[in-house]
């Protein structure tokens, strides 16, 4: 039997991001001098405090900050696990760690950073993929002591602390009858994806992680903390719903949550060889007739894998799974039988455990922190099968001509239900790419090992090119790119939508509340010049 997660080990990438990010300082150059709370923000102090210790900061900031806290550096031994990150292609540079105890300590984190003209970022389970985040030096606030679910009375949601990951949150309500939208890898934090949309395996049902927001409880650039929803800040609401690493820090938000209507969850994971690749994208394009499939068939996810023990050429891996028994899914499913198959696994799991069986799941390797990733990303509308084809050619090619790639490189194809997404009005929130069935994704793991960083990088840009190439001609011109899964090369209009109108209303908001760019590391939009 192939067991899919070892296969995929580091190749079905459901990659999500950090709760929030911060500014770009002059220099970290110190004066003397302390400045507990900011001044004016456009009366910025004209100094930095170049070499500040964790030892200053405990001293400074520590009496300000709730019992529980903690402020420590590079000499601690909480260090290494609370600076590790996902990506590592480019890495911020942490001076200090602070590690809220409560919600409310957050703002006086920022007011002091301001104070001081010195960076902030928040942290909360570090998989940002963005190479923006290098840009970073300063002080980190760690947000992984901040936890807690409240369940309302009604049990109709909850409120969630701006620490709270994908796992804990599924468990958590899968053990009290509740389900809530969530990314797909259990590992991430829930506001990292939310902020940017948050793709996963419920929003057929129940819409993206942004689309279930009901309130946000958001620290500001100037250390103001304030409440977002539909009638306070609604301007700022429209943001943080697609946009949201660009304005503030999440320190707790209130979610929808739903009863969940079955015990278990069917998945069936398929392998193939290459030579099935035509007949099968054209199954799969007429299945998931263009963003149709019911919100129940919650997830189809492929890859093209090099495995030696299963074939010789690149195999392709496909897993599907539905929100329901196993009697109603076998007849969703059954045509894909039809095909030769080298494995077909199956089974009946408690939602929670279903990302384990598609292989990403808490302690699969995809969860693996220290790792250098080559990525690239487009959102696609349906399969072209001479893409796929020709995207498959090249992945047989560069991983003969370096076998050593072979092992850690995926081409993934990411399909969810859009039944409740689509239901939305795509003016409505700042999230651009309603009409983008397929999330696509391209992986090479420590290239740099080999000294083939450049190969990789090139061999990514090769095949983000053949899937725009092989999208309808209107589309060509205006490729989109999943905020999320952004590498941090791409045009801001392919992260944030081509529609002059929606550019520029996040350029507007972000003059309005961040015209000092605090929020400059997650893939960053720039303020409107006045």
């Amino acid at each position: 039997m192939i067991n899919l997660a070892q296969i995929v080990a580091f190749g079905l990438v459901y990659l999500q991001r950090p709760v929030s990010a911060g500014p770009i300082p002059p220099d970290l150059s110190f004066s003397p001098r302390s400045v507990p709370f900011p001044i004016d923000p456009d009366r910025l102090p004209p100094f930095t405090r170049r070499d500040l210790t964790s030892q200053q900061v405990q001293r400074e900031l520590g009496p300000l900050l709730s019992k529980g806290s903690s402020i420590f550096g590079p000499e601690d031994p909480r260090w290494d696990n609370a600076t590790e990150r996902y990506q590592t292609y480019a890495i911020p540079d942490i001076k200090v760690v602070v590690r809220p105890a409560q919600e409310d300590d957050i703002p006086k984190v920022v007011k002091y950073a301001n104070g001081n003209s010195v960076a902030f970022m928040a942290k909360n389970r570090g998989h940002a993929l963005t190479a923006t985040v290098g840009n970073f030096k300063g002080i980190q606030i760690d947000m992984t002591s901040l936890t807690e679910i409240k369940y309302q009375p009604n049990m109709k949601s909850a409120w969630f602390q701006g620490g709270t990951f994908d796992h804990q949150v599924m468990k958590d309500l899968w053990d009290k009858g509740y389900v809530a939208t969530t990314g797909s890898c259990s590992c991430v934090g829930m506001m990292g994806p939310g902020l940017g949309g948050g793709y996963g395996r419920y929003q057929g049902l129940y819409g993206l992680i942004s689309d279930n927001l009901l309130n946000i409880n958001l620290v500001l650039a100037d250390g103001r903390h304030i409440k977002v929803n539909e009638k306070e800040n609604s301007d700022l609401w429209w943001a943080m719903q697609g946009a949201g690493h660009n304005f503030g820090i999440v320190t707790s938000f209130e979610l929808k949550i739903y009863p969940k209507k079955v015990d278990s969850w069917y998945y069936r994971n398929y392998v193939f060889k290459g030579e099935k690749l035509e007949s099968f994208f054209t199954e799969i394009n007429k299945f998931k007739n263009n963003g149709s499939q019911p919100g129940v068939v919650a997830a189809d996810v492929g890859f093209y894998a090099v495995d030696k023990t299963v074939d010789e050429k690149p195999i392709l891996i496909w897993s599907f799974t539905y929100a329901g028994p196993q009697k109603d899914a076998e007849k969703i499913f059954e045509r894909f039988d039809h095909f030769d198959h080298l494995s077909r696994v199956e089974g009946n799991l408690p939602f929670w455990q279903i990302p384990g069986v598609q292989g990403t799941g808490l302690d699969d390797p995809l969860c693996e922190s220290g790792h250098t990733h080559i990525t690239t990303t487009a959102g696609l509308q349906v399969y072209n099968i001479t893409a796929q084809r020709q995207i498959y050619d090249l992945y047989e090619k560069k991983t003969t001509d370096k076998p050593e790639l072979g092992p850690v490189s995926r081409v993934v194809l990411e399909g969810y239900s859009f039944e409740a997404v689509k239901r939305r009005d795509p003016a409505s929130s700042a999230f651009p790419h309603r009409n983008d069935y397929i999330l696509t994704y391209f992986d090479i793991v420590d290239p740099q090992n080999y000294g083939l960083t450049d190969y990789a990088r090139k061999w990514a840009r090769e095949t983000q090119d053949l899937w725009n190439k092989g999208q309808p001609e209107w589309r060509r011109s205006t490729p989109s790119t999943y905020l999320n899964y952004a590498f941090g090369d791409e045009p801001l209009e392919a992260m944030y939508g081509w529609e002059p109108w929606r550019l520029q209303r996040l350029k507007d908001l972000k003059a309005k509340y961040d015209r000092h760019q605090k929020f400059s590391y997650y893939n960053p939009i720039p303020p409107a010049k006045k």
